[in-house]
């Protein structure tokens, strides 16, 4: 497989594959288990969940501060519905702080988005246009939740010594919908019955090229209509390229990692750029394994050279970050961020003390039947401590847990200090 930096040539390459055989090297270790949550996060909105976050990005992938503010934007829904019912209601509002850790609630992020609702993307603030590119995905109504990456352009940022406002309207485009071949569409997943995959678009400018990129999460169309067939378990992580400097045209490329027999969902994928290296990172649930595999819930991972590189997993079996065996669904949705040398990972607080409830342990499943109030009061809905991630070659470690929801400017410092050894 090629390693060269330039995606001119990439209608050449073959995705590259997260094997079983690596999968089946997946270890909790000290390294990659995340701090046990011993207390409930204040929630940074009184009357919203909150789920995936992503941070307003420059070009070059480091964090926006404009006149000392930061901007996040989430997945929102009121909190009055039950925490499995919130993905059909989902909406993005942005929410802004002047030390990356204190964040004051804005509003909605558009006016008149594309789709029934919404679900997670990335935004790109263009510093000499003064306008923020936000990509996302658009989702239709129940039960079809057909997936199409959009982007808003338009929005013009207000600041002042209380707080921040967007304003200005905004053009909403579709970017794509999958091929059949490189991407599978809804119509294919359908004759697999299993899930179905073309949303979460992520921003990156090429650091060699210059060019405007979002890879995206996908699965590759393999023909198979079993479901009990390893080979129907397809995930894979795709590549757009925009085709124009306004960002409103872009061509589907080929993907970059594939997971046909290993995995069906990589949600979220995203670059880190550190020491030469493309480091990919991807979330993943426990359910989405392939048979005869077994990966918690966690943020995965590889490296290589270049984009279209071999991409080495990270830790052997590609796990980043896992929950602690005790809670192993209490945060989901990692990010990984530019940080110094490193690495810092923001997500939001899943579900935590199903082994401590009024009715004794309960698994993930069966959440959904408790009284409404007690799903409630196990969802955490706001963002989690953060992690700071050490990166060295293919091997990743946890070394610090910050304050609750802690956004960095790279390079920045602050935390409760290193995480201790177990």
């Amino acid at each position: 497989m090629s390693t060269s930096g330039s995606v001119a040539a990439v209608e050449t390459n073959d995705a590259d594959q997260w094997t079983r055989a690596e999968a089946a090297n997946i270890t909790l270790t000290n390294d990659t288990t995340a701090p046990l949550i011993e207390e409930n996060s204040e929630s940074i909105s009184d009357d919203y969940w909150i789920w995936d976050t992503w941070p307003l990005r420059n070009r070059d992938g480091s964090i926006v501060k404009i006149n000392g503010w930061q901007i996040v934007f989430s997945l929102t829904a009121p909190d009055d519905l039950v925490p499995g019912a919130r993905h059909n209601e989902a909406t993005i509002r942005y929410f802004y702080s002047r030390d990356g850790q204190s964040w004051q609630e804005g509003g909605q992020a558009f006016e008149a988005p594309l789709g029934h609702h919404q679900w997670a993307g990335s935004a790109m603030y263009d510093q000499d246009e003064e306008q923020i590119y936000h990509f996302y995905t658009a989702v239709s109504s129940f039960p079809e939740f057909r997936q199409r990456p959009a982007l808003a352009i338009g929005s013009s940022i207000e600041t002042g010594p209380q707080g921040v406002e967007l304003t200005g309207e905004q053009e909403h485009v579709i970017m794509g919908t999958p091929d059949g071949e490189l991407y599978q569409t809804l119509e294919q997943s359908r004759e697999q019955g299993i899930v179905y995959a073309f949303r979460d678009p992520w921003y990156f400018q090429h650091p060699e090229t210059g060019e405007d990129l979002v890879v995206f999460e996908a699965n590759t169309p393999t023909g198979s209509k079993d479901p009990g067939n390893p080979q129907s378990f397809n995930g894979n992580i795709g590549v757009m390229r925009a085709t124009n400097d306004e960002l409103t045209e872009w061509e589907l490329l080929p993907p970059v990692l594939e997971a046909i027999g290993t995995n069906q969902q990589l949600e979220r994928p995203h670059f880190v750029f550190n020491d030469g290296k493309w480091y990919l990172f991807t979330i993943s649930h426990k359910f989405t394994f392939a048979p005869g595999l077994e990966g918690p819930d966690g943020l995965y991972g590889f490296v290589s050279d270049s984009m279209y590189g071999d991409y080495e997993p990270l830790n052997e079996g590609g796990l980043v970050i896992a929950n602690p065996e005790e809670a192993p669904f209490q945060a989901y949705s990692w990010l990984a961020m530019p940080h110094g040398d490193n690495a810092l990972v923001e997500s939001f607080e899943n579900f935590r003390g199903l082994d401590d409830t009024s009715r004794g342990s309960i698994s993930l499943d069966e959440v959904g039947y408790l009284p409404p109030e007690e799903q409630k009061e196990l969802f955490g809905g706001t963002l989690a401590p953060s992690l700071k991630l050490q990166l060295d070659g293919a091997e990743t470690r946890i070394v610090a847990e910050f304050n609750d929801g802690h956004f960095l400017p790279s390079g920045g410092s602050s935390g409760k200090g290193p995480k201790q050894s177990r």
